[in-house]
């Protein structure tokens, strides 16, 4: 029997995959819970941080942080469902650091109401800033990868609600479910350009928004129906978002990983 030698499988894969030093990511939604937290992340990593919001305040107590504990950031005022908004943020981005390599789409709302109950403008404005501006923001970032010939990360954040029906919330289900296909068209149409374009799908993830409800009897009778048994916590969605960011995902698109403690399969 000829047993073959092992050798490397590329000469370009970095010792450490994981690490960003020197990449740029901008983070939409970035001024709470956990675009704030995936901000944190990826500057531990070694990232410079383009923090992106409606808070100024809030941003620049994060823009703070980074800065306390050694990191590049600065922030930049951003409304995802305002075109020209999103237009100037991205220029002023690219303008600063001289590119983008990195995307967390993170910005997003729900509104919690029966599909009986929900208005017409309710509804727009979950698609709106969900769908619409996830793309609005990817179009303007994926024309800097491909006009600098780059190629970059795209992660888009989806949700558990895209594949497993949650109550009352039927316009973020829809929202969710598209940003996933959405995910697959943009991952396809660039893969040529060398941009890999994945999604995240978290499932129930704790907050200081969501704390008290899942504190609650009702949170609790939520948390019994998760195969895990618990909630997750913001550090949970660290291995899948550093994988997605990272050139040790170099031959994934077009996926959507989830991070659900089993929800999904159950």
């Amino acid at each position: 029997m000829v047993v073959s030698p092992v050798t490397r499988a590329s000469n370009n894969m970095p010792d450490v995959p994981y690490r960003l030093d020197g990449k740029v990511a901008l983070v939409t939604g970035a001024s709470r819970g956990l675009g704030r937290h995936f901000s944190r992340t990826l500057a531990r990593s070694g990232a410079k941080l383009a923090v992106c919001g409606r808070s100024p305040d809030l941003l620049k107590s994060l823009v703070q942080e980074i800065l306390h504990a050694g990191g590049t950031a600065k922030y930049f005022i951003l409304d995802v469902t305002n075109s020209g908004s999103v237009t100037e943020a991205v220029t002023a981005v690219k303008n600063e650091f001289g590119n983008i390599d990195i995307l967390v789409n993170n910005a997003g709302i729900v509104v919690a109401k029966s599909a009986l109950e929900l208005d017409e403008d309710e509804w727009d404005s979950v698609l709106d800033t969900n769908l619409k501006g996830l793309w609005l923001v990817a179009q303007a970032v994926g024309r800097i990868m491909v006009k600098n010939s780059t190629g970059g990360k795209i992660i888009n954040i989806a949700s558990v609600a895209s594949t497993t029906v949650l109550g009352k919330v039927s316009s973020y289900c829809a929202s969710k479910a598209a940003v996933s296909q959405l995910t697959r068209a943009l991952a396809v149409e660039w893969a040529r350009y060398d941009i890999q374009v994945n999604a995240i799908a978290p499932g129930y993830i704790r907050t200081d928004m969501n704390k008290a409800f899942f504190e609650s009897a009702t949170g609790n009778r939520v948390i019994e129906r998760i195969p895990q048994r618990r909630i997750g916590n913001p550090e949970d969605v660290d291995g899948a978002l550093l994988l997605l960011a990272s050139d040790a995902s170099r031959f994934m698109t077009g996926s959507t990983i989830l991070v659900d403690g089993g929800h999904d399969a159950s």
